[in-house]
């Protein structure tokens, strides 16, 4: 029998799963409304006499389910508990937790939403007839645990009498990750998929299923032998057969497993700790291919294969060892594509395309974000990375399109895309927050490409943000640091600098040095500086060279502050970039939580501002809100709301209100206000004199200590993403990372400093 492998990962003790499990509510999931419940007329719309309208329209046209119910984007996660991860039949109730599990993991990955339903029976057909009628409930159907062959036997039927996607995973997500593998193997060891031996060990769900996908892809019908324990799987045996196994029964003298093995390309594993030896390692052809998916032990670890063989590639289903065959690479993924396109059908074509997607990303650059699940050792394709890893941020923008257009290519979809590059746009946007905030900007700086300065070219994030910045279309990216030193960098970490678009600039040799010492020389000399302390500075201190690239000219943009502080930084800026005229020079965050958006300034730069300066960047940050593309309503933070209770900062903040009222400025403010009064409609409604026509959406901090502990508060506890401080105000683009900056968020920085650099 086949064995999951999406819930491996570190082990945990008896006690701490029970206890995880326990705390709070008990199980892992809730039922959260998405729309408001809190007044009589809400109530109204969202049930009697409101909710009858959407009732009569999906009566005249039930395709209007999808526009109105959660239909589009719910899947049923069903069991009878008769094949439990490797437990084996223990009931349909016992199978919760992990129904539960998969339910999370949907929600998690592909932003899916899913219920579990146990059906307590091992009857085929009364299980069959009891799924059958759920139909209107749902998108799509996951079966799971279900043990075979009455896996077989509900699939299909279930399949035939129903209009949506009906998946078991126990079969096709492990065949989908094993066949993405494979096709990256094959790759690695040179072997042409129509001539490679295979042998299939465990004629379960799983082995079944990845015999039948392999075979639709390409491979010879007559190269791949199934085994199980009684043996081969050969045209005239009778023993142990069933009709699944009998459509792949091959003419064969081999008997056993040992004897399919010898000279064998592949070995495909979905059985039974210990089912392969190290002798039938030895047998195999050169560069043997060793898929051991048993789990939670896999036929023979890689230990094992390491002791007399140099030349296997090895995968298992375990998070422990490299090429993890994980079901969670799939399932969530095929089933956004599949919703996406309201597709009445997973078919072959769309799993194909599922597993070609996956083997595609496991040969591009590993970003910093995949770095991290391996403990910072940055995998790349090869012999111990052929399969992405389940946190790769970049699966939710390359699977679910696949699958969806493979549907549309197929017949399958009732709902065709029309924009594929904007639906991979949406897709990023479910997992990442920041994507779709960010992508209104990187449509800009496409359309009109920037050179951008990376400071700190000799750092490796650096270096692959910049590639990453360059193969985005985003424009030029120009590397400073000495070029040898990033030449042996970029080796050493498998970076790609040899490329359109890439430049390498080492300060010391510049032929612009002196013209740059002149500028510095010309700005600092009478505040303390020699003309040779200029001339070091350029020489030697790369921000003070960009900055001078970009205040003459010669670059649009700077992003750099990966190994200085963010003060330090700024310093060196400042002295060869002024603020613009009549503008003050603040940090401004861009906070997204629960489906809003929220600038909150000044989070970088002053200290403790008095009340002009609360007032200059009030207009800073308004100013900023309107380039990000929204409307300002401006609420003027403090602890107080409106004079109550008394303090000198909230004076301040009152002053500062006063300020505005002077200048006349053209957008909404208020204060002094408490955060929840500026974000909370209801408890604004308490001051009817307040200006803001709805709940703020630029906060002015009173001071630079609060913003900067609320937003990292906000970052850290979860459920907001916040980027930033960005610097605004100055008169040419800069921005400064954090301290050891991953290289997606250097990325998202350049681009920043690019769509300035057009404002």
């Amino acid at each position: 029998m086949a064995r999951k492998t999406e819930n491996n990962g570190p082990s945990v003790s008896a006690q701490e799963a029970l206890e995880f499990h326990a705390m709070g509510r008990p199980g892992k999931l809730e039922i959260v409304a998405t729309k408001p419940m809190a007044t009589q007329r809400d109530l109204s719309l969202a049930y009697s006499p409101g909710v009858a309208v959407p009732v009569l329209a999906i009566a005249e046209d039930p395709s209007r389910a999808f526009d109105y119910t959660t239909r589009g984007n719910m899947v049923a996660v069903i069991s009878n508990g008769t094949a439990i991860l490797g437990l084996g039949n223990l009931g349909a109730l016992a199978s919760k937790p992990v129904m539960e599990g998969k339910a999370v993991l949907f929600k998690r990955f592909a932003d899916v939403d899913s219920i579990d339903l146990e059906v307590d029976t091992e009857d085929a057909d009364e299980f069959i007839n009891c799924v059958r009628y759920l139909g209107p409930s749902f998108g799509g159907i996951n079966l799971e645990d279900i043990k075979a062959p009455e896996c077989f036997i509900i699939e299909q039927r279930l399949r035939e009498l129903m209009d949506i996607p009906v998946f078991h995973d126990d079969q096709h997500g492990t065949a989908i990750i094993s066949a993405a593998g494979l096709i990256n193997a094959l790759e690695v060891t040179g072997r042409d998929m129509r001539t490679t031996r295979m042998v299939c060990n465990g004629a379960g769900a799983a082995g079944i299923a990845c015999i039948e996908l392999m075979k639709a892809m390409g491979f010879a019908p007559e190269n791949i032998i199934l085994c199980d324990t009684k043996g081969v799987v050969f045209q005239g045996r009778t023993e142990g057969m069933n009709q699944w196994k009998s459509a792949h029964a091959v003419k064969t003298e081999a008997r056993s497993l040992a004897e399919a093995l010898d000279g064998a390309d592949i070995f495909l594993g979905l059985s039974a700790k210990g089912a392969l030896t190290t002798r039938m390692v030895q047998s195999m052809a050169k560069n043997p291919i060793i898929f051991a998916m048993a789990n939670p032990d896999p036929e023979i670890t890689p230990e094992e294969v390491a002791k007399i063989r140099t030349d296997a590639i090895m995968a298992t289903g375990r998070s422990d060892y490299p090429n993890q065959v994980n079901n969670v690479l799939g399932f969530p993924y095929i089933f956004r594509g599949a919703l996406d396109v309201r597709a009445t059908t997973i078919n072959d074509d769309m799993k194909i395309a599922a597993a070609r997607a996956l083997a595609e990303l496991a040969r591009q650059d590993v970003p910093d974000d995949v770095a991290a699940a391996y403990q910072g050792n940055r995998p790349k394709f090869g012999p111990s990375y052929i399969i992405p890893v389940p946190f790769d941020p970049r699966l939710i923008s390359a699977i679910p399109l696949a699958v969806a257009k493979a549907a549309m290519d197929s017949g399958v979809a009732r709902k065709p895309i029309l924009d594929l590059d904007r639906y991979a746009q949406e897709l990023s946007a479910r997992r990442d927050p920041i994507a779709s905030t960010l992508q209104r900007i990187y449509d800009r700086v496409r359309r009109q490409p920037k050179r951008i300065v990376f400071a700190e070219g000799e750092e490796e994030q650096v270096m692959r943000a910049a590639v990453s910045y360059v193969n985005q279309r985003l424009g030029t990216a120009i590397l400073l640091g000495r070029d040898d030193v990033i030449e042996e960098n970029a080796r050493h970490a498998g970076i790609e600098l040899n490329k359109q678009g890439i430049e390498i600039i080492n300060a010391r040799l510049s032929r612009r040095n002196s013209v740059y010492t002149d500028y510095l020389y010309e700005r600092m000399q009478r505040k303390g500086f020699l003309f040779r302390d200029c001339q070091r500075l350029i020489n030697n201190d790369r921000n003070h060279f960009a900055a001078c690239m970009v205040a003459l000219g010669d670059a649009d943009g700077i992003v750099t502050g990966v190994t200085r502080n963010y003060s330090t930084a700024l310093d060196d800026i400042r002295r060869v970039i002024d603020a613009k005229p009549g503008h003050r020079v603040i940090g401004a965050s861009i906070v997204l939580a629960r489906g809003r958006t929220v600038i909150v300034a000044d989070t970088a730069v002053h200290d403790m501002p008095n009340a002009e300066q609360i007032a200059d960047i009030a207009e800073e940050a308004a100013g900023f809100a309107r380039r990000m593309g929204y409307e300002p309503r401006l609420a003027m933070l403090a602890y107080s709301t409106f004079g109550h209770p008394q303090g000198e900062r909230s004076e301040r903040v009152q002053e500062a209100v006063r300020i505005l009222d002077k200048r006349r400025v053209d957008f909404e403010y208020d204060g002094e206000m408490a955060a929840d009064v500026a974000l909370n409609a209801r408890a604004m409604a308490q001051y009817p004199f307040i200006r803001l026509t709805g709940p703020a959406n630029v906060l002015i901090m009173p001071a630079f200590h609060s913003a900067s502990i609320s937003t990292k508060m906000l970052q850290e506890l979860g459920g907001s993403t916040v980027i930033g401080p960005l610097l605004v105000g100055l008169n040419k683009p800069v921005q400064i990372v954090s301290l050891n900056a991953k290289d997606s968020d250097i990325v998202n920085m350049a681009a920043i400093a690019a769509y300035t650099a057009g404002a």
